[in-house]
């Protein structure tokens, strides 16, 4: 019953990954991906999700080769990972 956010597989990766994550308690869960300055680039989740892992993959073949972040809204949880498009 805890939250956690998984470092995304595989990273650095072209074109898709995929970002494991575990929700302790139902609830509104949001996941979102920015660049390098902050810029939100796409929102991969936001819905109710109950209690359980899930994995979600982002296709980023649109997307140049760099830093980004991913960051998790689940609750209280929050959580925040790097990884890196390399083209």
């Amino acid at each position: 019953k805890t939250f956690e956010l998984k470092q995304n597989y595989p990273n650095p990766f072209n074109p898709e990954t995929k970002i494991g994550f575990s929700i302790g308690k139902a609830g509104n869960v949001k996941i979102k991906v920015y660049d390098i300055i902050g810029r939100e680039v796409i929102t991969l989740v936001n819905q109710k999700l109950n209690q359980g892992t899930y994995v979600v993959s982002w296709q980023a073949s649109n997307m140049p080769s760099g830093i980004y972040f991913y960051m998790i809204e689940a609750g209280e949880f929050k959580e925040t990972k790097k990884m890196i498009i390399l083209k």
